[in-house]
């Protein structure tokens, strides 16, 4: 684990630090999705690289993989109850980058419960 220096802000950026773990986040807020679902999202992403950083996210907590005894097994990923709570935080980002940005963000479903 990386060092956090006692610092709550720390400790949560170095679990999602890394070049794509934001926005694989991001793209589960909206629903589960399949491995090749997340890699089509992602421009330019290598499946080692999604596979790395998706084993990281479990490792953290921040999301569920879930296997079906199907020949070839269909892996599904999900947020977790910790990841569920990181939704308005990056809610809250993709408001402001829309804003400052000028950019046309995607929100999640308004319908959807978040804590």
């Amino acid at each position: 684990m990386k060092e956090h220096y006692n610092c709550p802000v720390q400790a949560t950026i170095n679990v999602i630090s890394g070049k794509w773990k934001v926005q694989i986040l991001w793209r589960l807020t909206f629903g589960p999705l399949r491995f090749a679902a997340l890699r089509d999202g992602l421009q330019k992403i290598t499946e080692k690289v999604l596979a790395d950083q998706l084993r990281q996210l479990e490792a953290d907590g921040l999301i569920l993989r879930a296997a079906t005894d199907s020949v070839p097994p269909a892996v599904t990923y999900s947020l977790s109850e910790e990841g569920e709570k990181l939704v308005p935080l990056m809610t809250g980002l993709c408001k402001w980058g829309a804003s400052h940005f000028g950019i046309v963000g995607n929100l999640p479903p308004l319908t959807r419960e978040t804590s």
